[in-house]
């Protein structure tokens, strides 16, 4: 663990006895989220004063600056429009982070103080809105009157002080985050693991959806089930002009939108990069004004979900095409669909789903003929068991594009890939390297991967469960029955001079009247080989 996630999960240890993880996962990632808007405009400060850093190496001497020209008001409109303009919001001195915390180790911080904060800034710009209402102040979980309140945040407060959110770039920051809701997702189970995807299959996803794409110029990526919204950045490690992409994102679970909200800002996405939708996505479609197709679609849906599944959705034009809907019990093929539907012409798309979309019949059976016949299904790769927290069921990442020149199919068995962990399987660089390498070249090897050609799917009834096409069968070695039986002959003469050994020892032993009969008994024993 590194030193910046220690200091972020020991700043839970104030929180972890009066609630549990899923709720103080909450307090903590706002809190967090302040210090990095608070941090960064300081040193932005330093930066328009044409200041050095290292003048200003601490952050007394940055609030000091930023009072003194905030005190000249000649000076004080604009550098507040600069802030807005190039940050997206500006904080008052007596409500940064640093000086919160400095009361707090002064013991004399006021919660009402950081309240205003929080509301300063979401009724003052857009993007912030909503996004501080899971920090409940009030909360009595917190304790029992405002006194105890004060004492629970500022603790809290005194330990991510200790943090140099500004030593570390924004994708540290992002990791340490994303580290977080991890931990804490494995903590409180399904609760918080709803929205996290582990990074390295996140990693795997984005790689293989940038294949091909990487030299594009403006870029659009979707995720209709965003979650913390680490899939889609996960994409921009991988293309020439990472600037210039455009994050499209909808997420049912408004606690878990707004997370995704501040992952974006977190990683340095501007709010006229990021269009995201706190909705449900497959009741009513979106987006449907432009742009409503994008060059990726990566999704990790709720697996198996329910869905109304209502017969209105047959002329709907994400699934009208397929001749049935995905069943009321499982919504895994309408996920699919509708991420498949905003797909553009010349883009992939990666999805996670249960290893029952690749085998189940009656409506799943119908739509997944249909998307073969079509084409759409690229590949089909096996995930090891134990990798997702909520759930140990191992999955497949399906891949999808559109106009694709054949029929065929690339399987790769990728369920033995993994470091045994703890709580989860993990995969590693190496695994994930080996997978998408793989994918590339879509070449056979054996026990791995096979590329199925159209006939030979349609000879299996358009079946796609992996052990038919990769087979990981392990012949045992023949055993040496010679071996074998010369192994148990000297077993036994072993065992029979180990109890000629007992047998001679126990009647050589001096024994009284009370001990007699036991002894007796026991010599009778072996003398019938029992």
């Amino acid at each position: 663990m590194s030193e910046l996630n220690s200091q972020l999960f020991s700043a839970a240890d104030s929180l972890r006895s009066k609630m549990d993880a899923s709720e103080y996962k909450d307090y903590l990632l706002g809190l967090i989220f302040y210090k990095y808007l608070s941090d960064k405009l300081l040193v932005k400060v330093v930066e328009l004063a044409d200041e050095s850093i290292e003048a200003y190496d601490t952050q007394i001497k940055q609030t000091e600056l930023y009072r003194e020209l905030l005190a000249d008001e000649d000076v004080k409109d604009d550098l507040i429009e600069t802030l807005v303009d190039t940050l997206g919001h500006h904080i008052e001195p007596d409500y940064l982070f640093n000086v919160l915390a400095d009361e707090a180790k002064q013991n004399i911080f006021q919660l009402n103080d950081l309240n205003k904060a929080f509301v300063d800034l979401s009724t003052s710009y857009e993007q912030f809105s909503g996004l501080f209402d899971d920090v409940d102040l009030t909360s009595k979980k917190l304790g029992s009157d405002d006194q105890q309140r004060n004492i629970t945040i500022s603790d809290v407060l005194k330990k991510l002080s200790e943090i140099d959110v500004m030593g570390h770039d924004g994708d540290v920051i992002g990791d340490a985050y994303e580290f977080l809701i991890g931990e804490f997702a494995s903590e409180a189970g399904k609760k918080a693991g709803e929205f996290y995807t582990p990074s390295k299959v996140s990693d795997m996803m984005a790689q293989i959806v940038a294949l091909g794409q990487e030299d594009k110029k403006l870029f659009s990526v979707y995720d209709p089930t965003m979650g913390s919204g680490s899939l889609m950045l996960n994409v921009r490690n991988y293309l020439n002009y990472p600037e210039s992409i455009k994050y499209h994102g909808q997420e049912l679970n408004t606690t878990t939108y707004n997370l995704a909200k501040m992952n974006l800002i977190l990683h340095g996405v501007r709010k006229e990069d990021m269009r995201l939708r706190n909705g449900d996505t497959l009741n009513k479609d979106w987006p449907t004004d432009e742009p409503y197709l994008f060059d990726s679609v990566l999704m990790n849906p709720p697996y198996s979900a329910k869905w109304s599944s209502d017969a209105s959705f047959l002329d709907d034009s994400r699934f009208n095409r397929y001749g049935k809907l995905a069943p009321k019990s499982k919504a895994d093929f309408a996920f699919l669909l509708h991420g498949f539907y905003h797909l553009k012409d010349s883009g992939t798309m990666a999805i996670v789903l249960p290893h029952g979309v690749l085998f189940r019949g009656a409506a799943e059976g119908v739509i997944r003929k249909k998307l073969l016949e079509d084409g759409s299904i690229d590949a089909v790769i096996g995930m090891p068991a134990n990798l997702f927290f909520g759930t140990s069921i191992p999955t497949t990442v399906i891949i999808l594009k559109k106009n694709r020149d054949n029929r065929d199919v690339f399987f790769i068995d990728a369920s033995k890939e993994f470091e045994k962990g703890k709580n989860q399987n993990k995969l590693t660089k190496e695994h994930v390297t080996k997978i998408v390498d793989t994918y590339k070249k879509r070449e056979d090897v054996e026990k791995f991967s096979h590329l199925a050609t159209f006939e030979e799917i349609e000879e299996n009834e358009f079946n796609l469960n992996i052990p038919r096409y990769v087979d990981t069968f392990e012949e045992e070695e023949p055993v040496d029955m010679a071996a074998l039986g010369s192994s148990i002959k000297d077993i036994r003469q072993e065992k029979a001079a180990s109890e000629k050994s007992l047998y001679e020892t126990i009647s050589s032993l001096q024994y009284d009247k009370e001990n007699e009969e036991w002894i007796k008994g026991a010599l009778e024993v072996f003398k019938r080989g029992e």
